[in-house]
């Protein structure tokens, strides 16, 4: 049943073998186990900042608490919404968000895309903000947009979007929607 080895000399030598293929293996193992390590430790760091990335996107964002138009005092011409004036608010959760960074872009219904800058307290420019450009959780801050500036007032029973991009990356769509009839100099519901 079992062989019996003569030879001292050829037992130490099969030992040996054993060992050092055994001390290969847990070397082997000890890199393979070292690269799992390192990359599961890469991931999770880049899982966590899209994560927060995502957050940001989902939770920093505004709020359009309403929405009014202003209209031309031209007899002449048809009434039409020649600016938007927006009460925004933070949304639930989010952080401060600076207004000078953020992006409006303006559909109306002939297709144009045109996206302003937003500039504190001057008129003149396509958005005008108030002088303290940063908004505070509680906060409500009224936004002017010169739908002319961006080359698209309001007629009667049309529509045109604005989005607001926050610097994070959130995005709003607003739905601005004049109504059937307009009468010179009259604040609207948009």
């Amino acid at each position: 049943m079992f062989e019996n080895i003569e030879r001292d000399e050829e037992r130490g030598q099969v030992g040996i073998g054993t060992l050092i293929v055994f001390i290969a293996l847990v070397l082997v193992a000890a890199i393979a186990a070292g690269v799992l390590i390192n990359t599961a430790g890469f991931l999770q760091s880049q899982a966590e900042s899209t994560g927060e990335e995502s957050t940001q996107q989902v939770s920093n964002n505004i709020n359009v608490v309403s929405k009014v138009g202003t209209t031309v005092d031209d007899t002449a011409s048809p009434a039409e919404v020649t600016e938007a004036r927006l009460t925004l608010s933070l949304a639930p959760g989010a952080d401060p968000i600076n207004l000078d960074d953020t992006r409006f872009q303006y559909v109306n219904d002939s297709a144009n895309s045109v996206t302003g800058d937003a500039t504190p307290g001057t008129d003149g420019e396509n958005v005008d903000l108030p002088s303290d450009t940063v908004l505070e959780s509680g906060e409500r801050v009224d936004v002017h947009i010169d739908l002319d500036a961006f080359s698209g007032a309001l007629h009667e029973d049309t529509e045109a979007t604005l989005i607001i991009t926050t610097p994070s990356g959130a995005q709003r769509e607003v739905v601005l929607r004049a109504p059937d009839t307009i009468t010179n100099s009259d604040p609207v519901r948009l």
